[in-house]
């Protein structure tokens, strides 16, 4: 009788063996793909069951939660959704996150382990915590500085702190509301169709997620390379530059709007914008020259990340002398985000060395004790100091006397660099205007900003764009609202 206890006992351990095993493999080797799985609903119902953490601008939220008494409760709302929508992105019970949105989600969700008092206790329990928050380095008066200034005009501005990579200002036009799409009915799926259908754009973030030729606003970048190389020793020095300049291996010649460039000096050309003198040192500098220095300014950077993901401003690693000439005045493949020309900006005016860029300055639980904190690190020394000095002085002489007047700002020291970039075919489409610039306040020890502005309003009469006429006058309420503080 014992014997048959026995192997009874056995049958039945072997049977809850297992059962611990089957529990096992379903509620920890099949618990992503169940998770995963469509037709589970208690994730998605557990992620909207509870209000989510906010995005903070100067202090003050401008993102919230609603409760909609639904199977997913919680609904995200905006605060001036247009203006900060290049910032937040959106978070959509169908569409999913985007932009800060998306690269905060864990914090604002409250499914990161910051947000818990013991370690790993969040991915052992699946437990949520309280939102956090995600405080942003935006200043609301350049954010709606520069958005009026745009005024629903195709474009976009960037603007950063030089002596901390703070993003001071990120704005991109036309915009849109990032709360039409937060909830699951109807309407969300409606407007989805709408701002995808519009040749607008209106979702495209232009300041990070698009890019353009920058033209002569990148002559900033090739006198970089020409100081720091030795190609050119003196700025003020001639250049033994033809006007119109014969590009190398071809039959054109490159010509130039401006008058007064043949044989100008650097100095004169970065003040007039002389495409002759420009394209030359490019190709004195050569292909490995202007590769090296595009680098350290961030061009051809895949892994950028404000935290949000930036895309890839490029300058070809394989081109031919004239390619090289007709890239070193921005344009032929050249292209670059409104953010990296901001960082060209913010290079010069820190003395050659480019701080990484950022627009999350902290997050925090709910409550507000802080998570974690933004490490300010240097991107790399973009340029010599000798040689960020020199063109300082060429920039500020471009705002004082030369084509970036509209820039100028009374009890401050402003340089910027103007740009009319070709676009389209044959130059047949409207020029995209360009303008850089910093500012630092007289008597100040470091500058307030560098800022980008591009305007690319199609509707715009072909004779009236350039980037002191379109953008500089953006550029100068950014620069003012920074010097206000």
């Amino acid at each position: 009788m014992t014997r048959y206890i026995r192997r009874a006992a056995a049958c039945c351990l072997l049977l809850l063996a297992a059962l611990l095993v089957n529990a096992a493999r379903v509620q920890v080797v099949q618990a992503p793909s169940l998770d995963d799985n469509p037709a589970n609903r208690r994730g998605v119902i557990a992620r909207y069951a509870q209000p989510r953490g906010d995005v903070l601008v100067s202090g003050k939220a401008v993102t919230g939660s609603k409760d909609t008494g639904q199977q997913l409760r919680y609904e995200r709302t905006y605060t001036r959704g247009p203006l900060y929508a290049p910032v937040t992105g959106f978070s959509s019970q169908v569409y999913g996150t985007t932009l800060l949105e998306d690269a905060e989600d864990a914090v604002l969700a409250g499914t990161s382990p910051l947000l818990s008092a013991i370690p790993f206790w969040t991915e052992l329990s699946r437990a949520r915590r309280p939102g956090g928050h995600a405080v942003t380095t935006v200043n609301s008066s350049m954010q709606e500085a520069a958005f009026e200034g745009l005024a629903g005009k195709r474009g976009a501005v960037a603007a950063i702190e030089p002596a901390t990579g703070k993003v001071l200002a990120l704005v991109s036009s036309p915009s849109y509301d990032p709360g039409v799409l937060s909830g699951n009915g109807a309407s969300v799926t409606d407007a989805w169709r709408r701002l995808n259908a519009s040749d607008a754009q209106p979702m495209l973030n232009r300041a990070i997620r698009q890019t353009y030729p920058p033209g002569s606003t990148f002559k900033v970048v090739t006198a970089a390379a020409a100081l720091d190389a030795g190609v050119v020793t003196d700025p003020e020095a001639p250049t033994d530059t033809p006007d119109p300049y014969p590009l190398p291996g071809t039959l054109r010649t490159l010509p130039n709007e401006a008058t007064g460039c043949e044989n100008a000096s650097l100095a004169y050309a970065i003040q007039w914008s002389c495409n002759t003198v420009m394209a030359k040192l490019g190709v004195r500098v050569g292909l490995h020259g202007m590769l090296d220095a595009v680098g350290r300014f961030g061009w051809n950077d895949t892994g950028l990340r404000i935290p949000s993901r930036v895309v890839k401003s490029n300058f070809d690693t394989r081109m031919s002398p004239d390619q090289v000439a007709m890239s070193s005045i921005g344009q032929f493949d050249t292209t670059a985000t409104p953010l990296q020309m901001a960082m060209v900006a913010a290079a010069v005016a820190n003395g050659g060395d480019l701080r990484y860029p950022y627009l999350v300055d902290r997050t925090t639980t709910k409550g507000g004790e802080t998570l974690e904190s933004a490490h300010q690190t240097s991107y790399q020394q973009a340029m010599n100091p000798a040689t960020a000095q020199q063109l300082q002085q060429m920039m500020v002489k471009v705002v004082e006397e030369g084509t970036g007047k509209n820039a100028r700002i009374d009890g401050a020291t402003v340089g910027g660099k103007t740009g009319t970039a070709q676009n389209g075919v044959g130059n047949a489409g409207t020029p995209y205007a360009w303008f850089i610039a910093y500012a630092q306040a007289d008597g100040s020890p470091l500058p307030a900003v560098a800022v980008a502005v591009v305007v690319e309003d199609a509707e715009a009469n072909r004779a009236d764009v350039s980037g002191g006429g379109n953008a500089a006058p953006i550029a100068r309420a950014v620069m003012e609202a920074a010097l206000r503080g």
